[in-house]
């Protein structure tokens, strides 16, 4: 080997960097050990525990000193599957940025088209995108983009104007939407930073419109997502007195009773007298009143006061907004009040005395609403916000505003105190008070929020003002719980796995190859250093799939050596000398070639499993491309300088064991003879495998589909069929529960209401989901102990999941072009590396063959198989990692031919083809073998969240190691041109 000493000094000092990259997560990991120790199981004590620290140095090289904050940012950072927290995809509102541009365009060919794209778009197809294929489409060179009622208007004075073609204006809208997306990135930031996590990861998607944030160690998740979604869209709006609206209340009441059935029994809340005395005369309408035959009414519990209209329980608040929606209903407002817009207040709890019964309700208010729907004051004027006390020592955040708004607020306060009326404020619009004014009007701008507030609240309403609202609404279409037990076990099984399955192929390679074997496995745990110091150095997150990734990279790590090792032991078998078995088995025309092209084909899906994967699928692939090259690197470099060694010393290396020596020689099996049997069984295969996909299908989960996937571990087994009957009454739509692991443990998962956005869904799918359930648990597991994760949970929601109906869509997009697309890649590349597209059909062949097998498999058997066999991201993974695999042995045996037939080797064509494959025999079986090992350790201890991604890779190695056998070159052979052979037999005759 050339430049011995150089590779030497690289190799070291990579070492160097390595440990020395490293050596800040061990760091880390102490003073985070040294926190959990100090809080004693309270997460806000090991945050403030953390914080108090930051700027402390911690760790001292001699020649460097780092603090906290400094080797926290230079660690592996753990993924939420390995940590714990709350992981969620915000998609920010395209729709209601185009609106918003438009001035609320009233225009229909505008708002004809919004509806469109939000109906018809495609998946991977971007709001706006769908929104101009619809306009496009609607307004069929009738209405112009530019338009002075839709995008030529004073919010895009200077930017739009009415002599613009539709593509100039496409140009600036597309510009004004990015910008949305980075103001709402920005936004979301501040938010996210003042909130109190460590280390929170928040990034833009591309150019999705989409936000990622992660939050390692929250636990709180209501809290969380209604922190991360609040649009904070703080209005100040003057009310309507409640005497002044009883009038349309009652007439509204009597018009429904001519469209609205009678209840048939009596309201469940009697109306207190002041609302009775509005209706029909008790005495001659007591029946009536009984059956309940007051639509509106028989929903209010109690009359209101000053600008509360009414009191109602939360579940009517549907039914009576429906009602003031109808333009029958609104046409009964006064012409004065035409314009009013009724919003409620926030949820109030009310304690019986007697009973102690709790009761929640919420006040209704009728906003002073205009043509433009605009509030006289908005939250864009605050300037500073924090949360304090009132006078009565309550909760309340102050706020503080600019010039201009303290003038517009001094006047409607003057307003209000003249006419003794009230000022609502609302935030997104939910009304938090609606004080009155009682000493004049309130000069300086200084105002205050006060209310049913509990101290959290105020804390994160006053940060949500302080860090300014968001350009449009924030749907979280993505999101992940992982529970810190789970991640802790995660940790475990993966750490298991791991040591379990080094030692395997370690074992493996000292068994067969001997001392060449452990040179083998010095190289390995080499590659394994610099695996982890690159995924230090690069700042990468370590997430469960990702260990998936490492512990596969054990098996490939050796694969280089395996190939480098058998062409050595031909070599020496012909009788070169150790030396000349080494400089040829090293060569391009000795192993280079193979090892090459099998680790391009990779890197090839290896790549596109990162451009077209997310969250933990990325981890997955960016330790599998690393693992590549750091295994290249070891395999060929490291191990060679062990080898010419013992060729320095005249010591005997034969890379074989006395028991091994003759293995998978002298073998002359007829692969090309008995390809009519291997045809007919593969054939009966792929015809099995479509029938069984138009009967049974695939159990596509919710990342294709959409859904929610909660994991709920019990006190005690519980039968899965009785919890999915009482579920789903509940729910009132299907929902699927198995178990998952243990018996005491199952997979909920359900679509109910997964196309409607909004955190008030999120909560009533988790309180829904708790009230099915809590006849199972004690009365201490609460609704918050049952959703929420903290340190040593034991039963309720260990982990949950939410995939809306948009992302789930782009999702299966994705996989599908992925799939596509690698096979296409890998082909192409073998056309150019062989020069013959006959090589890239066979490929392609037995590519498509183990792919439609493992889908096979995965559909007979998903109804009947004790893990789950789901078709999510993790299954796409793992097919894209078959096709590299399967590649890889193909590539193997067609290099053999391709060095065959350019070689001197006599025989008939298919002798040559026969011979390739015998002779390459023990390099492909030895490098699935190690595969095979490997993946039945992480199969076995891997648990349970990736068992069936990990059994997707084991089925698709073996019959990806039986079709670069007897698919491929069969293929090869078949597809060959009538003059290439008689060409090929002229060379090669005997």
């Amino acid at each position: 080997m050339q430049n011995k000493g150089l590779v030497k000094f690289f190799a070291i000092l990579f070492a160097l960097v390595s440990i020395y990259q490293l050596s800040f997560t061990f760091v880390a990991n102490k003073v985070k050990n040294d926190a959990k120790a100090f809080a004693g199981g309270h997460p806000e004590k090991e945050i403030k525990y953390l914080d108090s620290i930051g700027k402390e140095k911690v760790f001292n090289l001699g020649f460097a000193e780092f603090t906290y904050n400094e080797v926290k940012d230079k660690q592996i950072n753990k993924g939420l599957d390995l940590e714990g927290g709350i992981n969620v995809i915000l998609q920010i509102s395209v729709k209601d940025v185009l609106v918003q541009l438009s001035n609320n365009s009233k225009n229909p060919v505008f708002n004809k088209a919004l509806v469109d794209a939000t109906k018809n778009r495609q998946g991977n197809q971007s709001y706006l995108d769908a929104f101009f294929e619809a306009f496009d489409k609607n307004a069929n060179g009738t209405v112009k983009l530019a338009s002075p009622d839709i995008f030529a208007n004073r919010n895009l004075q200077g930017e739009i104007d009415f002599n613009m073609t539709d593509a100039q204006v496409k140009k600036v809208l597309a510009k004004k939407v990015d910008e949305s997306v980075e103001s709402a990135f920005g936004v979301l930031r501040s938010r996210i930073d003042k909130f109190g996590v460590t280390q929170p990861n928040i990034a833009k998607l591309g150019q999705t419109g989409r936000i990622l944030i992660e939050l390692p160690g929250a636990k709180d998740v209501d809290r969380i997502k209604k922190l991360v979604s609040s649009k904070a869209e703080l209005e100040f709006w003057e009310t309507y007195k409640a005497e002044e609206m009883m009038g349309f209340l009652s007439s509204a009441n009597e018009a429904l009773k001519a469209t609205v059935k009678p209840e048939e029994k009596a309201a469940t809340a009697k109306p207190t007298d002041s609302i009775s005395k509005l209706l029909t005369d008790k005495d001659k309408d007591s029946t009536a009143a009984k059956k309940g035959n007051n639509p509106l009414f028989d929903k209010f519990i109690s009359q209101g006061g000053g600008p509360v209209l009414v009191i109602a329980s939360p579940k009517d608040t549907a039914a009576i907004n429906g009602y003031f929606k109808r333009p029958e209903i609104r046409s009964l407002l006064p012409a004065d009040k035409r314009y009013a817009k009724f919003v409620w207040g926030k949820p109030d709890v009310k304690v019986d005395e007697k009973t102690k019964k709790e009761t929640e309700t919420v006040d209704l208010y009728a906003l002073k609403g205009n043509r433009d729907n605009a509030a006289p004051l908005s939250g864009g004027v605050i300037v500073d916000a924090r949360d304090t006390f009132d006078q009565m020592g309550k909760p309340a955040v102050s706020m503080q505003m600019n010039g201009q708004g303290a003038k517009t607020w001094e006047e409607l306060t003057g307003r209000a105190y003249t006419q003794k009326s009230y000022i609502a404020i609302a935030l997104d619009d939910v009304v938090y008070s609606a004080p009155g004014v009682t000493s004049g009007p309130i000069a300086g701008g200084r105002s205050e929020i006060s209310g049913n507030f509990d101290i959290t609240e105020t804390k994160d309403l006053a940060n949500v003002l302080r860090a300014g609202k968001l350009p449009a609404a924030a749907e979280i279409v993505q999101s992940e719980v992982v529970g810190p037990s789970l991640g802790q076990k995660a940790i475990d099984a993966g750490t298991t796995s791991s040591l379990v399955g080094l030692l395997l192929v370690c074992l493996w390679m000292v068994f067969y190859y001997g001392r060449a074997g452990w040179y083998a496995n010095v190289a390995l745990l080499v590659n394994l250093l610099f695996l982890f110091g690159i995924l230090a150095s690069l700042g990468a997150v370590l997430t469960l799939p990702g260990i998936a990734g490492i512990v596969l990279t054990l098996g490939t790590a050796v694969d280089a050596n395996i190939i480098i090792y058998e062409r050595a032991k031909e070599e020496l078998r012909e009788g070169k000398s150790l030396s000349d078995a080494v400089v040829t088995s090293y060569g391009w025309k000795g192993a280079m070639r193979s090892i090459i092209d099998a680790n391009v084909t990779h890197v090839l899906t290896g790549a596109i499993l990162f451009i077209f994967g997310t969250g933990p699928i990325q981890g997955f692939a960016t330790t599998l491309l690393i693992g590549i090259f750091t295994s290249l690197f070891t395999s060929i470099f490291i191990a060679r300088i062990f080898i010419d060694r013992d060729i320095a010393a005249n010591r005997n290396l034969t890379f074989t064991t006395g028991l091994t020596k003759n293995w998978f020689t002298g073998f002359h099996f007829d692969f090309i003879g008995v390809k009519k049997w291997s045809y007919l069984f593969s054939s009966a295969v792929v015809i099995v495998s479509c029938v069984s996909f138009y009967f049974n299908g695939l159990d596509e989960g919710v990342d294709f589909v959409g859904g929610r996937t909660f994991q709920v571990k019990f006190e005690k087994p519980v039968e899965p069929t009785q919890v999915s009957d009482e579920l789903s009454a509940a729910f009132g739509t299907g929902v699927e529960a198995k178990v998952f692991g243990d018996d005491d443990q199952l997979k909920i998962t359900t679509k109910y209401k997964i196309k409607e956005e909004g955190v008030e869904v999120d909560k009533e799918v988790n309180e829904k989901l708790y009230n099915g359930l809590k006849k199972y648990f004690g009365p201490e597991v609460t609704y918050e102990k049952f959703i929420n994760t903290y340190d040593g949970k034991k039963v309720g929601v260990l982990q949950a999941s939410k995939v809306g109906a948009a992302i789930s869509a782009d999702i299966k997009t994705n996989s599908f072009w992925a799939v596509i697309g690698a096979m296409l890649i890998v082909g192409l590349y073998l056309v150019i590396s062989f020069r013959k597209w006959q090589y890239s059909l066979g490929a392609l062949a037995a590519v498509v063959h183990d792919v439609i097998f493992v889908l096979g498999v995965y559909s007979l058997g998903y109804k009947y198989a004790p893990f789950h066999m789901e078709m999510d991201q993790h299954f796409i993974a793992a097919i894209l990692t078959v096709i590299g695999y399967s590649m890889n042995d193909t590539v193997i045996v067609f290099d053999r031919i391709r060095e065959f037939l350019a070689g001197d080797r006599k025989g008939h064509f298919k002798d040559v083809v026969n011979a390739s494959i015998n002779t390459t025999l023990s390099r492909t079986l030895n490098t699935s073998l190690t595969m095979i090992m490997v993946l039945l350790i992480m199969f076995i201890f891997g648990g349970e969240s990736i068992r069936g991604f990990i059994f997707a890779m084991l089925i698709g190695i073996v019959i990806g190691t039986y079709s670069s056998l007897f698919i491929a070159t069969p293929v090869l052979v078949d597809t060959m041109g009538k003059g290439d052979i008689e060409d090929i037999e002229k060379r090669h005759g005997n």
